[in-house]
């Protein structure tokens, strides 16, 4: 008798595929607003650029499309061991939004990707409802995504994530950095930890070195645990910087704006500023989380290494007018950020000195 092969049974299950999508579509339905044409069993997300009064908060006459694509690195391993998937999507889609942000971008959508070694619908759907809830927090809407399942690719329990976010911002309000100039303050936004970059250190000092285990107490995070520490989910700036911007429809007040992700204040905030001028940051001006001192003294990490690979408890920056720092400062709290006057702008060739 003819033994007849399927695709299940060289490891792919399409009908796991199919209760994972009924089990997600509430949560990315959530995310939709009046712009996103839902047509069911469509193979591509529809979304409307009407820039009516009726669909956009604000209308914008000579419309520029923001584009980014990002992933989460080597967190991912820590939400796997940990078995925890209700974060790490809410990571995935702060990366893209908060990078598109600087421009003074407005988030419009966003896709994701997802690549498995066995599609499985229980944790798929917390992943996706995580990237949903973040989107929410975002104001854009989840119109797509793909899941494979690639067992010849991805070894067991493993996966990979990748997030595309589409933005829009008005031509002639684009914030470029160009504005910058000498004595403008510097005021950074507070992470709530390592975010989503430097993971393949911080793993190296805690899993590898200390011989830790994710679910280890750590006194010097009270009762949390190395992994908790690890996973604490990337913050999402859109909503506080948005409201923020419309207050402030002129670039004479906000010049530039980085986002710290990879390379942290010396490889980021130089990327918005002019030839001229430096970044004068006094390191004693903010306060940062107990896991990048816990991390610094365990690997033992130089401190110029940790500030190249960590952002070091800032996660946003903002370089803007001085006889406007305080009010745009006070705006911001107003708004529930922790925010910090971190350092000012002086004439030099480009660089971050951090004192």
């Amino acid at each position: 008798m003819t033994e007849y092969l399927t695709y299940a049974k060289s490891g792919v299950d399409i009908d796991a595929n199919d209760v994972m999508v009924d089990r997600i579509r509430t949560s990315v339905q959530s995310t939709y607003g009046p712009r996103v044409i839902d047509i069911h069993g469509g193979f591509a997300g529809l979304f409307r650029l009407d820039y009516s009064e009726k669909l956009f908060k604000k209308n914008y006459k000579n419309p520029i499309l923001a584009a980014c694509t990002d992933g989460v690195g080597t967190k991912i391993l820590v939400a796997r061991d940990m078995n925890k998937f209700d974060t790490i999507g809410y990571d995935l889609v702060a990366m893209n939004v908060n990078d598109m942000l600087v421009m003074g971008a407005e988030p419009l959508f966003f896709l994701d990707y997802l690549g498995v070694n066995k599609l499985e619908p229980l944790k798929i759907a917390e992943l996706v409802e995580s990237i949903s809830a973040a989107c929410r927090m975002a104001n854009c809407a989840l119109i797509g995504g793909e899941t494979a399942e690639m067992p010849d690719i991805y070894k067991k329990d493993d996966y990979d994530m990748a997030g595309f976010a589409v933005g829009v911002g008005e031509k002639n309000k684009i914030i470029n950095g160009s504005g910058v100039k000498a004595g403008d303050t510097i005021l950074g936004l507070a992470s709530s930890g390592l975010h989503s970059n430097g993971y393949a250190l911080a793993r190296n000092i805690c899993f590898k070195k200390m011989k830790l285990k994710v679910d280890d107490v750590i006194k010097e995070f009270g009762n949390r645990t190395i992994g908790e520490a690890l996973l604490a989910p990337t913050k999402i700036y859109v909503r506080p910087i948005m409201k923020l911007l419309s207050q402030y429809r002129s670039k004479k007040v906000i010049h530039a704006m980085a986002h710290i992700t990879g390379g942290g204040l010396p490889g980021n905030v130089p990327r918005v500023l002019p030839k001229g001028c430096d970044a004068v940051l006094e390191k004693s001006s903010w306060k940062k989380e107990p896991i990048f001192d816990f991390l610094q003294k365990n690997g033992p990490v130089e401190e110029e290494e940790m500030f190249r690979v960590f952002n070091m408890g800032i996660g946003y920056v903002l370089i803007v007018a001085p006889d406007f720092a305080s009010s745009v400062a006070k705006k911001l709290r107003a708004f529930g950020e922790t925010v910090y006057k971190i350092g000012t702008i002086k004439r030099g060739s480009g660089n971050v000195i951090i004192k």
